[in-house]
């Protein structure tokens, strides 16, 4: 059974930090790119970050340049996003998806064929 599960979201302040995982099971890992997506309240989901497999490729949405850091442990199968700086406008559900391997990276939704349930984070001002 295909299971990614994220965790570490929370209510912060503006310029915090947080670090989200994601467990995937092994078979959902392997030969990968995974990345991360948010959804905002009313808006369409959006491309965060992602990093190819075994994890020498990273991709950043422009809004997140330079604050958050995409990174993969390949022994534990799972993905991680780190995020400082954080912003009332990072406020969403965050999703962790599984894509196909090239590059460069797709940074499109329809192209991940696996998600986790998400996880909130909300930056307050």
């Amino acid at each position: 059974q295909v299971q990614l599960v994220e965790s570490g979201g929370g209510l912060v302040q503006n310029g915090d930090s947080l670090r989200l995982s994601c467990v995937a099971s092994a078979r959902t890992f392997s030969a990968n790119t995974m990345a991360w997506f948010r959804q905002a309240p009313g808006k369409e989901r959006e491309f965060v970050a992602a990093i190819s497999w075994p994890g020498r490729g990273t991709y950043y949405a422009d809004s997140v340049k330079g604050r958050f850091t995409i990174s993969r442990d390949n022994a534990k199968n799972t993905v991680y996003l780190q995020m400082n700086s954080l912003k009332s406008e990072d406020t969403a559900v965050y999703y962790c998806a599984r894509g196909p391997n090239r590059l460069p990276v797709s940074t499109k939704e329809g192209e991940y064929d696996y998600w986790g349930r998400g996880t909130q984070v909300t930056v307050s001002s």
